[in-house]
């Protein structure tokens, strides 16, 4: 959780300055693009969950 809140706060902290220096946002600018984050990291948490069932496909 810590690792959470401190990924929270620099990623804060990285916003303010990107817009204090009026640059694009360093980040998708939509949900979609959020959205599309979260389901890789899902897709990659999954795999590792499943991925030993399905070994003989990936050699």
């Amino acid at each position: 959780m810590k690792e959470v809140i401190l990924a929270l706060i620099t990623g804060f902290i990285v916003g303010l300055v990107f817009a204090g220096f009026k640059l694009p946002i360093p980040a998708p600018p939509a949900f979609a693009g959020v959205a599309g984050i979260i389901g890789i990291y899902l897709g990659f948490k999954v795999m590792a969950w499943a991925g030993p069932m399905f070994a003989e496909f990936f050699k």
